[in-house]
């Protein structure tokens, strides 16, 4: 079942959303897990039901990615986008764009790590307070606080066999 009081979800600005969650585990190791192709299909596919089919990572400024899943439905959800920042292993920019939704937002992914704790802060910025609001009625929240939950779970394993 997911805990969604671990995913934090804020709105700093008319047009952002962050959401925040700790992860018992180095920051190399997340942001490894977050950016890795054969890492993220065992963990970054939504709620039950979703599966990620494509999960394309070119790595670096100018590089791309491509990820598209498929719903309980069997109907595809696909988003790309464009890295602008890339700081292994604490800092990434990138563009982000739903195929069904047109509109491009700007991602800041930025871990931080104490005492082998890492701290994610995910925030999106969106063209207007319209195209944030209607991500915020989406179910987008259940879907990342599942995913998350799936990473500390891939985490705790990589750990347990490192």
């Amino acid at each position: 079942m997911v805990n969604p009081a671990k995913l934090e979800v804020s709105t700093p600005s008319e047009r952002e959303i962050r959401m925040t969650r700790q992860f018992n585990a180095p920051r190399q190791m997340v942001f490894d897990a977050m950016t890795k192709p054969e890492l993220m299909k065992r963990w970054f596919h939504g709620p039950d039901g979703w599966t990620l089919e494509v999960c394309e990572v070119d790595l670096r400024v100018g590089g791309g990615y491509r990820y598209v899943w498929h719903g309980p439905d069997g109907k595809p959800m696909g988003m790309s986008g464009t890295y602008k920042e890339v700081v292994v292993p604490e800092r990434i920019v990138n563009t982000e764009k739903f195929d069904q939704f047109g509109e491009e937002a700007i991602g800041t992914l930025i871990l931080t790590e104490a005492h082998g704790t890492t701290s994610l802060s995910l925030t999106m910025k969106y063209s207007s307070r319209e195209t944030r609001d209607a991500m915020l009625r989406t179910p987008m929240e259940k879907g990342v606080a599942a995913g998350y939950d799936r990473l500390e779970k891939l985490l705790a394993t990589i750990a347990a066999h490192a």
